[in-house]
């Protein structure tokens, strides 16, 4: 009497991570990466130009020295500006740079980037976002100054940690509850207009004389 043959055991059918978000699918996070990095590079090269324009002649004056409130140059002079006994800029132009690359090699080159990848990009995202919180925090309320070209990289950071933690939870590299990823999925441009919201809130607040001379 012959063996009936067993078959292999099943897997978990998973849902595929390109039916998610439009921002989670390859091609789709692979642009919000480059135009937040090349929007985020151009910034901060700007600041690195007026970075060395700055230590050449102390007394220039920065394509965004507006008024005592807003002023690239002020920001420059102030520790904060050099937190690691470097212009903060360089880092800019550094990380933006990679994530820039890793959006061209997605799109130009298919190319497929191991999970080992994605955790150090991950990292990399969230120590930046980390960064720039911090530095908007010293921006409000310790320097009492803000820089529009510091700003501008903030804004860039916000859509970048929010999707690429997402997409990194749709991909499966950070394990969750598939509810959460779904919620997370779903809500992503909430939390960034939250976030957008949050930061402009702050902004107005602090700098209420600037918009409403009376209340000074």
């Amino acid at each position: 009497m012959t063996k009936a043959p067993t078959s292999a055991p099943t897997l978990p059918q998973t849902t595929s991570p390109e039916t998610g978000p439009a921002m989670v699918r390859t091609r789709g996070f692979a642009w919000l990466l480059l135009v937040t990095s090349v929007v985020g590079w151009l910034a901060s090269g700007e600041l690195v130009l007026e970075k060395l324009e700055k230590l050449a002649d102390p007394s220039h004056h920065t394509i965004c020295d507006v008024n005592p409130w807003v002023s690239c140059g002020e920001v420059m002079s102030t520790w904060q500006s050099s937190l690691f006994g470097f212009p903060n800029m360089f880092i800019g132009i550094v990380a933006f740079g990679i994530t820039a690359t890793t959006a061209m090699g997605i799109l130009l080159g298919g190319a497929r980037f191991s999970r080992a990848y994605w955790i150090g990009l991950q990292v990399g995202v969230t120590l930046g976002f980390a960064f720039i919180v911090w530095l908007w925090s010293q921006a409000l309320y310790a320097i009492g100054i803000l820089c529009p070209l510091c700003m501008i990289v903030w804004a860039m950071m916000i859509p970048m940690f929010v999707w690429t933690t997402i997409r990194n939870l749709q991909h499966g590299v950070i394990p969750a509850p598939p509810g959460l990823v779904k919620t997370l999925g779903e809500w992503g441009w909430i939390i960034v207009a939250v976030l957008y919201v949050g930061v402009i809130a702050s902004i107005f607040f602090r700098f209420l004389p600037m918009f409403i001379p009376s209340t000074m």
